[in-house]
């Protein structure tokens, strides 16, 4: 039995996800959205049992398998805007679109749950961004978070433009809105990482998913808790947080707690395991 319950967060992942996943294919009556939630669901459990099982770059792994088929099957495949644009203009359409359903889950209603666990294991652009050298921020962090809201509002307005003006083959023009919006994201991300020397540099400053993230974040039942009684304040978890949260802190204030990844580095660096979910 005890056993079974080390791993009882994976689990917990794989039926909530599974329970997702039927919830949408009965709703819609497409086995797609079955195949795509089972799977996604199957591969953050597993990376989770394997960090409970101390399995190196598990993360790595699962975040460049979900990324890619995320990227590849609903965006360049199915020609479908998962990115920001793409929830503005299902939105300004009507309909329930594929973005529609995944900012609902992973970036507006799922952060209640998992906090921005997205961002640490299905985010396509930083399945890219974390295979850089930059793996803890080496500069002071910079006062420059108002570029988020900079990009947030340009890609409503851009997509508001389109229907304000009737702009023809919106739909075309959608779709490689996708293309070189990504192709942006992964250049200045890869940029600024390396000015910076911080991986994550473009989340922190510039990605405009986090004006959604952040505020559900703060509520998050799934959050990395420390056990002041074993805790030797060491340092060494602020020290390896890519997103420079203080897990020694309970707090829902603690410094940059909207920020933590669920990357679990920080349990992995504690010398006396004081930190679990």
């Amino acid at each position: 039995m005890k056993s079974i319950m080390k791993y009882k967060y994976s689990i917990f992942v794989f039926f909530l996800f599974e329970v997702i996943a039927i919830i949408f294919w009965q709703s819609f009556q497409n086995p797609l959205y079955f195949l795509t939630f089972s799977c996604i669901g199957i591969f953050f459990a597993l990376v989770i049992a394997l960090y409970t099982a101390k399995v190196k770059y598990a993360r790595n792994v699962v975040q460049l398998v979900v990324g890619s088929f995320i990227l590849i099957n609903l965006g360049l495949l199915s020609h479908q805007n998962i990115m920001i644009e793409g929830f503005w203009y299902c939105l300004f359409l009507g309909v329930f679109g594929a973005a529609v359903m995944h900012y609902l889950i992973a970036k507006i209603v799922g952060p209640f749950l998992f906090g921005r666990g997205w961002c640490g294991y299905g985010c396509w652009t930083a399945m890219i961004l974390d295979l850089l050298p930059y793996k803890i921020r080496q500069n002071p962090r910079k006062n420059i978070v108002f570029i988020r809201y900079i990009v947030f509002a340009a890609s409503l307005l851009f997509v508001a433009a389109l229907f304000v003006f009737k702009v023809a083959d919106i739909e075309k023009i959608m779709f490689w809105s996708f293309i070189i919006g990504n192709l942006l994201y992964y250049g200045v991300g890869i940029g600024l990482a390396i000015r910076l020397k911080d991986n994550r540099a473009f989340c922190k400053y510039i990605c405009p998913v986090t004006v959604f993230l952040k505020p559900a974040s703060y509520f998050s039942i799934l959050r990395v808790k420390c056990d002041l009684k074993t805790c030797i304040n060491c340092g060494k978890c602020k020290k390896e947080c890519p997103m420079d949260v203080d897990m020694t802190d309970n707090s829902r204030k603690r410094t940059n707690g909207t920020e933590c990844i669920l990357c679990l580095q920080c349990m992995n660096s504690c010398p006396n395991e004081s930190l679990h979910l």
